[in-house]
This record gives structure tokens, sequence and C-alpha cells, in this order.
């Protein structure tokens, strides 16, 4: 699928990766409807950055929580837009716990409301438009649900975030098999970025170094990934990936692997000539 001329609402734009990726699909020729909730100051300029790319786009206020919220701006595109081509379903709430602390039952359900269910309602209010022309949906989750709330990372996954990651790749699934044969539906597990559990959040800095460096020195390429690594794959998936389906791309820099390390060769034992 080519970008330009195509309509692509990405969700939680108001900073960060879903900011930087709503941009760039703008500014490589698509119609592209963003939306936020809170996060005001960011999502000001989010607002002014993408009025300036073109007068097409859409900057919309929508609590994702809400099914009557997330079912009228599926009306709301349908009557500007005809129709929807791209949905990046970029919603979470991670509550690190370097931050939270302790599970209260309001940040528990605002975990599960938001990485989960905000993402059903979404998917499930949008098909209809999706499947008119043949779209593309990309879910965005964590390797919290591969690693739990586990070593280094223990301090900013928190164990609902990582359960209701681990179920992310449950949608993708199901969601491959309803959507198809009109519409792709595919999913990017992301690993520590520097908008995300990284370097630009709140938590990262509440971490002392040592922490810190234990949680770069899992990732095999020794970095935290940035927004452009993340573009450059939903590009991917967009254009190139025309026979994925029902896939996860893990973009970790080898975050997951990085826990077992491979041991030196050892020297071994000298043994005789010619044996």
């Amino acid at each position: 699928m080519q970008i330009r001329g195509k309509t692509a609402l990405v969700l939680g734009g108001g900073k960060g990766i879903g900011r930087e990726t709503g941009l760039a699909l703008a500014r490589a020729g698509a119609k592209v409807i963003m939306t936020w909730f809170d996060w005001p100051k960011e999502s000001a300029t989010m607002r002014k950055e993408l009025a300036a790319v073109g007068d097409e786009h859409l900057a919309v206020r929508v609590d994702l929580r809400e099914a009557e919220e997330v079912s009228a701006l599926a009306r709301a595109i349908a009557s500007r837009y005809g129709s929807l081509d791209i949905l990046v379903n970029n919603i979470e709430r991670g509550g690190m716990p370097v931050v939270h602390g302790q599970y209260v039952p309001e940040q528990w359900d605002l975990e599960m409301a938001t990485t989960l269910k905000a993402k059903w309602w979404v998917f499930n209010s949008h098909l209809p438009l999706l499947k008119k022309n043949g779209g593309v949906v990309i879910n965005v989750s964590s390797v919290a649900g591969i690693t739990g709330r586990s070593g280094p990372t223990g301090l900013v996954f928190n164990d609902g975030y990582a359960a209701a990651n681990r179920a992310v790749s449950s949608f993708t699934e199901t969601w491959a098999r309803l959507a198809a044969p009109e519409v792709r539906v595919n999913e990017i597990m992301l690993g520590i970025f520097a908008d995300r559990h990284g370097e630009n959040t709140r938590g990262w800095g509440l971490l002392n170094r040592d922490q810190r460096e234990a949680i770069i020195a899992r990732i095999l390429l020794g970095r935290s990934g940035l927004a452009d690594d993340f573009i450059k794959t939903v590009f991917f998936l967009i254009r190139d990936a025309a026979y994925m389906t029902g896939s996860v791309i893990r973009l970790d820099g080898g975050f997951c692997l990085g826990e077992s390390r491979i041991p030196p060769m050892p020297a071994g034992v000298d043994r005789p000539p010619g044996t």
C-alpha cells in the first residue's frame, strides 16, 4: 500500500512516538487523524505541527476508554474522509513501579482500560471503515508481555502492564482472522524506547545510574530505541509487508535476548597431535 493519499488514524498522538509517527505519515502524503487526551502542553505543540503540514489533517481530543467517544470518532472519520486505510493502535498507560509504587485499584483499572479495552473499542468501531478499501492495522505493544516484571526492568514494567501486553498479541491474531482478507493486522512489540520507559520519561529520571546501566546493558545493540526506528517499521508494514498478517515484529534491539548472553569459548584441553 502506498501512503500518499491514504487516510491514517494514529492514537496517542499527543507526544512521543505517536506524535512523530503521525507527523511522518502526514509528511509522506497521508491524511492523518491524531488523537490526544492528556498532556495538554505537548498536545498543543502537536496540533500546531500537524496544522503546519496541511489543512486536510485532524487532531481530536477523545477519551479512548469511552466506547461512545470512540464510536463518535469513527462517525467523524466516515463523514469527513469516507473510509480509513491505516490504523496505528498506539494507546496504553504503563504504570511504572518506580513512579507509581504499589498498585491501587484505580491504577490497575487504568492500565487495563487503556492498554486493552481502548485498543479493542477502536479496532471494532473502525473495522467497517478499514474494510472499504482494504486497510492496515498496526498494534503497538511492549516486550513486557514476554519478560513480565523481572530483572532490571522490574522497576519500569508493572505486573498488570506486562499481563496486558501479553494479551495484545492475542488480539493481533484474533483481529487478523476477523479482518481478512481485506485488512492486514500486525503488531510491533517495543523494547526500551527513549520515549517509552527510556531517557525521555519521568520514570527513567527516578532510576539511579546503576539501575539505568543495567537496563541498557541488557540491550544487545547497546542503546534504547528512537522514534525513527519505530517509524521505519511502521512504513515497512504499510508499504512492503503485503503478505504479512497476524505477525509480531519484536523491535527491541535484542533486549529479550540480552538476558542470556553467550560466554566466551573456553580454551579447551590440549590434545596430542593428530587427535
